[in-house]
Order: structure tokens, then sequence, then C-alpha cells
């Protein structure tokens, strides 16, 4: 007998029916560390492939928790900031054991990816002006501008519901694109519009609101949490004033507020920020930094660790320190991850009053529009950087667009984007492999040819 559902047996039942479930068995926290550690081993190909697996795992499987009551909690995980998979895990624990089933099952949902992103990254910096490596690289990066196009496709056909919606998406990508706008002004700026264009409509019934939380709870959650986010980074201002660390750490934690809708809608801010704005890294390098999260598992935000430990690595000298860049990934995951705790347990008691709340929800489908537009601006944005050896903004007033030198082109990035294309959209081929057959090509291009 499968020894997971053998500590079912010997587990209480509870009832999870407050919103439309039935009587779901209660695992052991043993069987949920077993459950969540191979989910996390296992979490290949992006959040739509990690919440079918949670989903197989924890409703099909196990019957943890009710259809309904999965539903729901995806739907709020939705429309936080962050990595939705991750805080998905993180509400399934909170909701069979509490504060520690919720930091057992997010922590084994990232680490295993973790662990691996800093071993890569480890190598990267070591060997990555290789020819051999860089080779292999020019294929990964001309199929993550597939992955991001075709995030953009699936993303659209879910959140452009209205015309406005349409507008949204629109408006945001001339601003990032055009204007060079801040992302995070464009995304409180979708959601006020949202907010005040939304219909209100009757309130729901007491019944259905569920039971009340009390604010004390709620106000001591978000205390212990915000202090576990943001007391390591005063006293690492105070410890190392100026450091890059501190840099990485404040920048990682403006990010965390604003990540809605994923990790492909953040990744335009990011990579803008820490190429141009604090030179961390080049265009290239961050493609090949998408490229490595992709092939890894757990969630595609992890792509944010890559970033840290080169930031920190080469520090202001040029030359690599491990351990430096190490305590980079560190800062970063703490800033990145802490905040997603704080979301969950500070909002999970509310989720069946959220579901009812029309002004709260058009404001943030209308964030969700926005998300259409910022990927966009990344589509084109990794387009022209890996394509071409020489982009930068060209002044017109007030206008900033980005153009690209059209006699740097790299010819052979969009023969592999086609190959990429095929790959992924005609045979439906996994990630991974995808990735690995436009990386041989690229090694094959470069000593045949």
């Amino acid at each position: 007998m499968n020894p997971d559902h053998m500590a079912m047996q010997d587990s209480n039942t509870f009832a999870d029916g407050g919103e439309g479930g039935h009587i779901a068995s209660r695992p052991s926290l043993g069987a949920l560390i077993r459950v969540f550690a191979r989910i996390g081993i296992l979490s290949f190909g992006g959040p739509a492939a990690q919440i079918a697996l949670m989903h197989r795992e924890i409703v099909e499987d196990r019957n943890w928790l009710s259809e309904q009551t999965y539903l729901n909690a995806l739907s709020f995980c939705m429309l936080l900031p962050g990595p939705e998979a991750m805080q998905l895990a993180t509400y399934t624990g909170w909701r069979l054991h509490g504060t520690l089933g919720g930091l057992v099952a997010g922590l084994l949902f990232v680490l295993p990816g973790a662990a691996l992103i800093l071993a890569l990254a480890m190598l990267y910096v070591n060997f990555g002006g290789v020819p051999l490596v860089q080779s292999l690289f020019l294929g990964v990066k001309a199929a993550v501008l597939v992955i991001v196009i075709e995030a953009l496709l699936r993303i659209s056909r879910r959140a452009l519901k209205m015309r406005f919606h349409w507008w949204i998406a629109g408006l945001a990508f001339a601003a990032l694109f055009v204007f060079d706008a801040p992302y995070p002004l464009v995304v409180v700026a979708a959601g006020l519009v949202g907010l005040l264009l939304a219909r209100p409509r009757e309130t729901a019934p007491p019944d259905v609101l569920g039971k009340a939380v009390p604010l004390r709870r709620t106000a001591a959650t978000v205390l212990v949490w915000m202090g576990l986010w943001l007391v390591p980074l005063l006293l690492l201002e105070y410890v190392l004033p100026g450091h890059v660390l501190g840099e990485i750490g404040r920048f990682f934690s403006v990010l965390a507020t604003v990540t809605f809708g994923g990790a492909y809608a953040v990744l335009a801010y990011m990579a803008q920020e820490a190429v141009s704005g604090y030179g961390w890294l080049t265009a290239p390098e961050m493609a090949d930094a998408l490229g490595l999260a992709e092939t890894t598992p757990g969630p595609l935000i992890l792509v944010t660790e890559f970033v840290g430990f080169l930031a920190a690595a080469r520090g202001t000298n040029g030359t690599p320190d491990m351990f430096l860049g190490a305590l980079g990934a560190a800062v970063t995951l703490w800033v990145t991850f802490v905040p997603c705790f704080l979301w969950v347990f500070a909002g999970a008691p509310y989720i069946e009053r959220l579901q009812h709340q029309p002004r709260l929800k058009g404001a943030l489908d209308a964030i969700t529009a926005a998300v259409v537009g910022v990927i966009l601006n990344l589509s084109l944005w990794f387009a022209l950087q890996v394509m071409f050896a020489s982009v930068a903004r060209l002044p017109m007033g007030p206008a900033q667009p980005w153009i690209p030198d059209l006699a740097t082109v790299d010819w052979r990035v969009p023969v592999l984007s086609a190959v990429a294309g095929v790959l992924l959209l005609r045979f439906r081929m996994g990630i991974v492999f995808a990735l690995a057959g436009t990386a041989l090509c690229g090694l094959l291009l470069e000593y045949l040819l």
C-alpha cells in the first residue's frame, strides 16, 4: 500500500465543507513532507504544469482538498503578487497543518530548484565564456523567445475578457516599450482603472461569506512576517552600507510587491533594471538565466536567484567571488519568497470573502490585462536583445522606443527560434527537450558553418 495512503488512514478526517467541498482526509505531517518533497523535485514546466501536478497529487490521488477548495485557492493565489504555484502549495500546507504545514509545503516546493539554480549559476560564472557553452546557450536563447511568446498567447486568452481590457493591455505595452514608464506605476494605474470601472453587485449573504476572521490575528500575522522580511535587510544596510547585497535586497523587495501575473509579467522590468539600471549582467546573460530557470524544477521566479548570484559574485572589481555570490543568491531568495508567505498566511482566511468583492475583482482583472502588455513588451525586448548585437532607446520627444542596429543582426537566432517553434508548438514537445534540441542545433550551426 502507498505509505501516504497508510498515513491518511491513521489520521483523523476533517470537514472541508465551507466552500462547497466534501469530507477530505487530513494527512500526517510526515505524509505532507513526502508528497511536497516529490512535487518540488518533479515541478518542471512552469506554473501550468506545476498546478496540474499538485491537483493530481492533492485532489485526485489523495483527496486532501476538495475540487472547489482547490479552485478557490488557485483563484486567490493568482490574484497575489508572486509565483502562484508556490503560493498554492503554501496554502495547501496551511489548510492541512496550519502555519507549519504552509512553511513545509512552500519551502519544499522551492528548495530543490533553488539548490540546482545555485549550482548552475556557479558553473555559469566559471565556464559561461567558453565558446562551446556560448554556442549551446545561443539555442537556449532562441527557444526562450518562443516560450515567452507562447506564454503571451496563453495569458491573453485568459485575461482579455472585455474590450477595455484590450485597451489596458495596449496602453500598458506602449507605456513600457515606447515611453519607458516604471513597471510598478503601470500596475497601480491599471488597478485603479479596474477599481473605478468595476460594476458593483449585490452583497453575498453571510453564510456564503464564511466565518469572520479577527482583525487582531491578521495584524499579528502581518507584523511578524513584515519583520521577518524587512529586519534582516535593515541589519544588512547597517553592517554593510552601500554594498551590492543591500542593492539586491532593496531591488528584489520592490519586485516582490509588484509581480502580479507571475514571473513572465515582471521579467521585462527586472531584466531592464538589472541590465541597464544596475549593470549586474548583460542582456544575453539575462536570456541565459531565463533558459536555465525554464529547465529546472520550481517556480520560474527562481531566475531572480541567478541574477542575484551574478550581481554579488562579480562585486565591484569583476573578479568572481563564489561566496559573495552565494550570499547574493540567499538575499534574493529571502526577499522574493518571505513576502509570499506573508500574502498567503494573512489572506488565506479571507478567501471566501474575497471571492465576492466585485471592485477588488475588477481591479485585479485590469492588472491581469495590463500583464498582457507587459509580456508583449518582454517578448519584443528579448527578441531585439538576442537577435541584434546593438539595441538602444532612441529619444523622440517624450517617446523613447527601443531601436536595433539592423547591421548587427545574428541570422542564426530566427533560424533557431523557428526550430524551437516547431518543437514546442507543432510537436508539443516538453520544454526541457525543446531547449536541449535547440541548444544542440546552436552547437551544430557554430561548428558546421
